[in-house]
Formats: structure tokens, C-alpha cells, sequence
């Protein structure tokens, strides 16, 4: 059976044997292995798609059926696709400089690789983080997030339907299970979730050396430059602010904006929330907030916020009370010029709460964003090339998307990974192979050579 819930560290142990074992034991996957381990992945998705979108919306209460099937079975099902369809390339010995020989670096599978998801896309974490791994030809272990009991035990269920417990299994429990869990000899430990946590992965990871692989998240700024398509910009952060309800560890978490333009980004934001989601309470289209603790930490800041004099502005078209709501949605709610000391300004935001900052000098901007932790994400409009090439020498994110937001993160071409409190190392696509792989230096040296 390739789901348990375990009694901490206990059985978690014997799966990790029992892949290391199977591991062993055999030559490594073949090519043509990989390939069809990624294709039972991919049937999954095709074959339970609605299944996937139903547990998602009773996690959250309420979750947009557009959004779930785009992010947690059309992008994780892309993924998969495009990883089988370069694996072989990514799979060749690569050639190396050397003297006196022939030296080349090649790629071998680690062996066991633990994988911890977070609440927010846990559908597609699980399947991305799948990807990599079984492409670079290891045994995986997962331990989904208890926030999703809905989807984690949907992905149990699948994931037994179509593996073997040495080859892929998942590992369902509360944080017992997942400090637990994080403590596991794996040969490599993946981790998705908040920078409070991730110190304590490194820690409970540290007793075996496992090496660890943090995407954590961090305040992601948004930068609208005087030279932007002002209109333009304003609808793609305040979209991309709302989809799954800024759940997303690359939601633009506040905006800095030209002093002169901080009216008409608002009147902007009220025309584009109106268009999009002229309704809010109601639409099936808008997300829910995960849990009441979560619905309580965004009140939170508000309640803070309001107290400080700081002035909140609800993108609320239709005028709707949202005060009896059961479903925990949150209002979009834009805050002009928030002190930093405040929560809203410390903590990453996580919902749809939108700091909006002026600027003057776009000097200013850089240094307040260099007074931070380093961001998983950083946003740049502006058909400014100097200014642009400024902003991208002179900080430090993890990505950048420039003139939109969160592309960068589903390009299956580019590494996905922080930096600093954002996270360490990197995954999707060829930078997730390598990620999950063993990079072997082998040299021959000129007296071997025929």
C-alpha cells in the first residue's frame, strides 16, 4: 500500500528502506522506464481531473474551478510532457574540458527523495516535484500538506492506484508526521512552504546530511516605473493579486507606484476588480481563504492597519456585506501607504491584501527592497531599459518577471527557486533533473584513451 498514516518516523523508516532497497538492487531506471513512470503521472491528471477540482474547492471552502483546473492539472500535466519529452537529452553524458584526457559530467539518480508540499497548489507541487524526480530516475516519498485533507487523500489514493510503494508513495499526518518525515536519511529532501518552517527542515534534515532543496516565499514587490503601460500594469498585478486569493508563494505582495500616480492606480484597480469580478461573495470564480486561522491572520492586519490610520480601499463593485459570510472570503482591499513596522508590511501577505507604496526616485525603490529579506519573486513594468537593467543588477530575488507577473514560475525553462529567507537551490524542468541527480565527474585519462 503506497499511502499510510504513520505513527511519526516509524513507518516512514521502512518505506524509506524498502525504496532504498528496490534502489539498489537493480541497474538504474532506463530511459524508457522514466518515461512511462511520467506517463502513469499524467494519467492521473487526465483521468481525475474533475475529482482533483472537487477536493480542492471542499479544502478551501470555496476554490475556483478555472483556477484549480489550470494550476493543478493543465500546468503539472504540461510539466510532465514537456520533462518526457527532453528527458533523453537531458540524460547524455555531458562533455567536459580536461587535460591530458577525456572528461565528461555524468548524471546519475540520487535514490530516495523526500518531498513536502504546501497547501496552496498541492496538486500541482506534488506532480511538479514528481516530475523532476522520477525524470532523474529516484524513488519518491510525499508528505502533502494536512491543511488539504480532501486533496492529500485524493492523492494517495491515486498515487497507490498506479505505484508501487518502492516506487512512489505518500505519507499522510499532521506536523508530527512532518518533522518526522523531515528527519528521514533521504538521499535529497524537497520542502515547499513558510520560512519559519523551512528553518526547521534544515535542522531535522541536518542529523543525515540530506541535502535540502527550500522554496520558501517572502514579500514579492511589484514595481510600476513611470515608463510602464500604466493600465496595463495596474490589471496584471491587481489579477494576478486575486487569482486563488494571493494564495501563491509568487503573488505580487504590495506595489511601489509613482507618487503622482497613486490616484489612478486605485481608480484603475476599482474599474479592473469590476470587470473581472463584478461580484465577489457569490462567484464561483473568486477563492476562498484556506482556514479560519488564516481568515483570522488577514482580518488582522486589517484591524491593525485601520487602527494606524492608514487608508483601506474595498474593491468592492457590487457593495456586497461580507460580514456574514461562511465560506471565509476576504475582500480585495488595496492599503495606501502602510508604515513598515506594520504586520501587513512584515509578514508575506498570503491573501488578497494589496500594499500600495509611492515612489519618487526609482533609487528609493531599490533601496527599501535591498531593507529586505530577499524576495521569491520580483515584478518590473517599464519600457525603461536603463531603469530596467538597474533594477535587475542592483537586487537580488529569486525571479524576476518583467512587464507581468508570476510567468517566470510556471517557464519550464527556467530555474524555479529563492534565495536568502526565500529559499536555497532550484527546481523545473532540466534545472529539476539536475536538482534530483548526482552529477558524477569521470575522467579518463590519456593512457586509457585507444
Amino acid at each position: 500500500m503506497s499511502a499510510i498514516e504513520s505513527s511519526p518516523g516509524v513507518d516512514i523508516r521502512a518505506i524509506v528502506e524498502k525504496q532504498r532497497a528496490a534502489f539498489l538492487a537493480r541497474e538504474p531506471y532506463t530511459l524508457e522506464e522514466r518515461c512511462e513512470l511520467l506517463d502513469r503521472a499524467m494519467g492521473l491528471l487526465v483521468n481525475n481531473e474533475q475529482a482533483i477540482i472537487d477536493a480542492l474547492t471542499a479544502d478551501f471552502g470555496h476554490r475556483s474551478p478555472a483556477f484549480s483546473k489550470g494550476s493543478e492539472v493543465l500546468s503539472p500535466l504540461a510539466t510532465l510532457k514537456q520533462t518526457k519529452a527532453e528527458l533523453a537529452q537531458w540524460m547524455q553524458p555531458e562533455k567536459r574540458q580536461a587535460r591530458g584526457g577525456e572528461a565528461w559530467v555524468q548524471y546519475q539518480p540520487l535514490g530516495v527523495v523526500g518531498i513536502v508540499t504546501a497547501w496552496n497548489v498541492p496538486a500541482y507541487m506534488v506532480f511538479s516535484g514528481l516530475a523532476g524526480a522520477l525524470a532523474a530516475g529516484n524513488r519518491v516519498i510525499i508528505k502533502p500538506s494536512e491543511f488539504n485533507p480532501h486533496t492529500s487523500a485524493l492523492i494517495a489514493r491515486l498515487i497507490a492506484s498506479v505505484y508501487a510503494e518502492e516506487e512512489v508513495a505518500v505519507v499522510l499526518g499532521g506536523p508530527e508526521v512532518g518533522q518526522a518525515f523531515c528527519g528521514q536519511p533521504f538521499d535529497h529532501l524537497l520542502f515547499t512552504g513558510a520560512t519559519s518552517i523551512g528553518k526547521h527542515v534544515l535542522r531535522a534534515a541536518a542529523e543525515h546530511l540530506v541535502p535540502v532543496t527550500l522554496e520558501l516565499g517572502g514579500k514579492s514587490p511589484a514595481i510600476i516605473s513611470r515608463s510602464a503601460d500604466f493600465k496595463d500594469a495596474v490589471a496584471k498585478v491587481v489579477i494576478g493579486k486575486l487569482l486563488n486569493a494571493g494564495q501563491l508563494c509568487v503573488a505580487p505582495d504590495h506595489v511601489y507606484v509613482a507618487r503622482e500616480s497613486l490616484d489612478a492606480f486605485v481608480a484603475v484597480a476599482k474599474a479592473v476588480v469590476a470587470k473581472f469580478f463584478p461580484t465577489l461573495k457569490d462567484n464561483p470564480e473568486y477563492t476562498s481563504i484556506i482556514n479560519a486561522r488564516h481568515f483570522q491572520r488577514l482580518q488582522g492586519y486589517l484591524s491593525e492597519a485601520r487602527e494606524a490610520g492608514v487608508e483601506l480601499i474595498e474593491l468592492n463593485a457590487a457593495g456586497e456585506d461580507f460580514s456574514q459570510g461562511t465560506l471565509n472570503k476576504v475582500m480585495p482591499t488595496l492599503l495606501l501607504n502602510p508604515a513598515d513596522d506594520l504586520q501587513v508590511m512584515q509578514d508575506e501577505i498570503f491573501g488578497p491584501l494589496l500594499p500600495i507604496i509611492a515612489y519618487d526616485d526609482i533609487g528609493e525603490v531599490i533601496a527599501r527592497i535591498n531593507a529586505r529579506p530577499r524576495p521569491l519573486a520580483l515584478y518590473y513594468f517599464g519600457q525603461d531599459v536603463d531603469e530596467e537593467a538597474r533594477v535587475l543588477s542592483r537586487t537580488c530575488s529569486g525571479g524576476v518577471t518583467l512587464n507581468g507577473v508570476m510567468s517566470h514560475a510556471s517557464s519550464e525553462g527556467l530555474p524555479f527557486g529563492g534565495v536568502g529567507a526565500s529559499g536555497m537551490g532550484a527546481y523545473h524542468g532540466i534545472d529539476g533533473f539536475r536538482t534530483f541527480s548526482h552529477a558524477k565527474a569521470v575522467l579518463r585519462t590519456a593512457a586509457n584513451l585507444a
